[in-house]
């Protein structure tokens, strides 16, 4: 539900006063002008994990933009995906608007979407590493966001009890699947006792002995993916799935790995409630750790640090290789502008070094072309005379009651 209401709600209420339609910029002085046109057809991959979110998402800032949009539904959600977007198509009908400027694949196949992305104008790709590069190899304009193997640091000078209980909100915040969420925890040596012994008193369980060698088992694919079965999966449910047992109440699982890289799967992306744990000896050695994790599967998308010393906190921004680096708040909640005041998104570019386009919250003002008229410098634009306006506010109006049905509707 509070993955739906970002969708909508949040959205709405940061877009509403955004221009993208008709003249969204009228400067006389500097003699130019700027007109918002449509993409035009887009192209949206939608993953399993966040599915009739990321598709209300997509749908919202396709519409805000005056695009039309098709979605290519990951198979395992097809069914909750199509609800979703008749849900959407019943309202614009209600409302005069074609209900086909917002559909779906009703049978997604590979071939399939390869041919939508090639008869698209624009992708919009939210999915695994293997979608994302399709879309890029489609020969159409692309907007794709990398995984996120997101680490947090827990520097010495944190509030432990605020930083553990934001931790475990966020890794929890749909059982992990948000690509924001984090996926391991350092901290400094000086306060690991107490964060351990927080995170303890808080529901997490410490992994030791055989329950450590049964769960690595069930982590991963053969060939070191991680495994689809365990995806979104609460603490209990995975221990079933592993054989082991675990105190009621469990949160979360998690486990001092031994090393970073492809062999240690606690130092990997894990949509789920597994977290690995490291203690470090200071920021710099964070710094090192935290740069080995996001090139293990995470680089460009999102660090979190939970510190009280500015300096080291401007260290991270300046040396990490992230988009977002979110300070002191759960690093999904902050990724996706729910705890922050970055834009509402489900779309969250990783920049080129996570081989994206774009480095932003993905929104409607990445989805439509900017025409620009520019006058000569010696020359005064002319005056203004009584032409019709544009109405630009008719594709806000269209959102608004869209998102109304949503709020009212069964998808949330």
């Amino acid at each position: 539900k509070a993955k739906n209401l970002l969708a909508s709600e949040m959205l709405l209420d940061n877009i509403r006063g955004m221009k993208t339609v008709g003249m969204i910029n009228e400067d006389d002085v500097k003699g130019i002008w700027e007109f918002a046109k449509p993409a035009g057809v887009i192209a949206a991959l939608i993953p399993s994990t966040n599915p009739t979110s990321t598709t209300i998402f997509k749908a919202i800032i396709a519409l805000k933009a005056g695009n039309a949009i098709v979605f290519a539904p990951h198979p395992s959600a097809l069914n909750c995906i199509n609800a979703t977007v008749d849900m959407i198509k019943r309202v614009l009908v209600e409302q005069g608007v074609p209900g086909d400027l917002v559909n779906a694949m009703s049978v997604p196949t590979v071939q399939g979407t390869e041919e939508l992305m090639k008869q698209s104008d624009l992708i919009l790709a939210t999915g695994g590493p293997g979608m994302v590069k399709a879309a890029y190899s489609s020969g159409k304009p692309a907007l794709g966001v990398g995984s996120g193997n997101v680490p947090v640091y827990l520097e010495r000078s944190a509030n432990i009890e605020d930083a553990v209980d934001k931790i475990i909100s966020s890794k929890t915040f749909d059982n992990g699947t948000v690509c924001a969420s984090e996926q391991a925890i350092l901290a400094d040596r000086v306060i690991s006792d107490q964060v351990k012994a927080t995170l303890k008193a808080k529901g997490c369980l410490f992994l030791e002995g055989d329950d450590v060698l049964k769960v690595k088992a069930i982590m991963e694919r053969p060939g070191g993916a991680m495994n689809p079965k365990i995806v979104g999966k609460d603490a209990q449910t995975v221990a079933s799935m592993a054989g082991i047992s675990i105190p009621a109440g469990t949160r979360l699982l998690v486990y001092e790995e031994e090393g970073i890289g492809p062999q240690y799967p606690f130092s990997k992306e894990k949509l789920t409630s597994l977290i690995g744990y490291y203690t470090v000896e200071d920021w710099r050695q964070a710094c090192e750790y935290c740069h080995k994790l996001l090139i293990n599967g995470g680089i460009g998308h999102t660090l979190s640090i939970h510190s009280n010393d500015r300096a080291v906190i401007r260290e991270f921004a300046i040396e990490k290789p992230v988009s977002r680096l979110v300070v002191n708040t759960g690093s999904t909640q902050g990724a996706v502008g729910i705890s922050t005041a970055l834009a509402p998104s489900l779309t969250l570019g990783c920049g080129t070094e996570g081989g994206s386009s774009t480095s932003d919250n993905v929104g409607p003002e990445h989805l439509f072309n900017i025409r620009r008229v520019a006058f000569g410098k010696d020359q005064a634009a002319p005056k203004i005379s009584a032409a019709p306006a544009v109405n630009v506010d008719e594709v806000t109006r269209i959102t608004e009651l869209v998102m109304q049905k949503l709020k009212e509707g069964a998808v949330i």
